[in-house]
C-alpha cells in the first residue's frame, strides 16, 4: 500500500512510526519471502550492526501464560549463558562486617555492611546488581520500595542471596542473566555482543530457549513459546520463521 505526502507528514497522520534511512537501507538488503532460521538471523544482525560500539544482541519472546488451573503463570528465573552475556555488571555486596574481606576479594566493585545500607537509604545506588547474605536480608528488606522498582532487590531464586559471596559474584560476572515475563507474557534477555562469533551467539540462544522451555508448568497446555525475535541495540527486529518482505 502506498501513500502520498499530502499536507505534511503522512506517517504522523496515520499514526505510523517514521523509519530512518539506515533502517530502510537494512531492509532493502534482506532476503525476500524466506523463512529465516536463528543462525541466519544472527548472521544478518551482526552484518547490519554497523555502529561504532559493541551492540548488545538481544532475544525477546512471548510465552503462553494461560493455565488450566489457577491464575496466569508467572516466570522469574536466571540462566547462566555458556559464553557469557558480554555485559559489564557493577556488583555491590551487602554482608556482615567479618565477611567484607571476602566480598573485596570476590571482584565486587562495592561492598559493605551497615554503611552500605545507609548509602542505599540515602539514594546512592551506583551499582547494577546487589548481592546480600541471608543475615543481612532483614536489614535491607525495609528498603525494598527503593530497590524493587529498579530490579535490585536480592532474591534467593535469582542467586543474589547467598553466603557463598565469591560464587555469587562470579556467576553474575560470567553471564548469569535474569529472565522474567511481564503481564502480557513478554520477556527479553541479552545473548551476547556483536563482537561474539555467530556460533557463540547461537549456543547462548539455544541454551536460553531450552532453559525457558524447562520452566513450562504442566498446567499449561499446547505451545509454550508463541514467538521469538532477535535484534541488536540499534538494529531491526527479526522474527524466527517469519517471512520478511520489503515492498520498495
Amino acid at each position: 500500500m502506498r501513500f502520498s505526502k499530502i499536507n505534511g507528514d503522512w506517517s504522523k497522520r496515520l499514526g505510523m512510526k517514521r523509519r530512518s534511512k539506515r533502517y530502510k537501507n537494512i531492509l532493502k538488503e534482506e532476503v525476500k519471502n524466506k523463512k529465516l532460521t536463528a543462525k541466519e538471523i544472527l548472521d544478518l544482525v551482526k552484518k547490519n550492526s554497523n555502529t561504532k560500539f559493541d551492540e548488545s544482541i538481544d532475544v525477546s519472546l512471548r510465552i503462553n501464560l494461560k493455565q488450566s488451573k489457577g491464575g496466569d503463570f508467572s516466570m522469574r528465573t536466571t540462566v547462566k549463558l555458556p559464553n557469557g552475556s558480554g555485559k559489564k555488571e557493577k556488583v555491590a555486596v551487602l554482608c556482615e562486617t567479618d565477611k567484607v574481606s571476602d566480598a573485596k576479594s570476590s571482584g565486587a566493585e562495592i561492598f559493605g555492611s551497615d554503611d552500605l545500607i545507609d548509602k542505599i537509604a540515602s539514594g546512592k545506588i551506583n551499582f547494577t546488581k546487589l548481592i546480600c547474605t541471608p543475615a543481612m536480608m532483614s536489614k535491607i528488606g525495609k528498603h525494598g520500595k527503593v530497590l524493587g522498582p529498579k530490579g535490585l532487590m536480592p532474591n534467593p531464586k535469582l542467586g543474589t542471596v547467598s553466603n557463598d559471596i565469591v560464587k555469587a559474584v562470579k556467576d553474575i560476572k560470567t553471564g548469569l542473566v535474569e529472565v522474567r515475563n511481564d503481564k502480557d507474557g513478554n520477556l527479553a534477555s541479552t545473548i551476547g555482543r556483536k563482537s561474539y562469533s555467530t556460533d557463540k551467539l547461537l549456543e547462548n540462544f539455544n541454551y536460553l530457549i531450552e532453559s525457558i522451555k524447562k520452566e513450562k508448568p504442566d498446567t499449561i497446555k499446547g505451545e509454550f513459546i508463541k514467538n521469538i525475535f532477535i535484534t541488536s541495540t540499534m538494529g531491526i527486529s527479526y522474527k524466527i520463521g517469519a517471512k520478511w518482505i520489503y515492498d520498495e
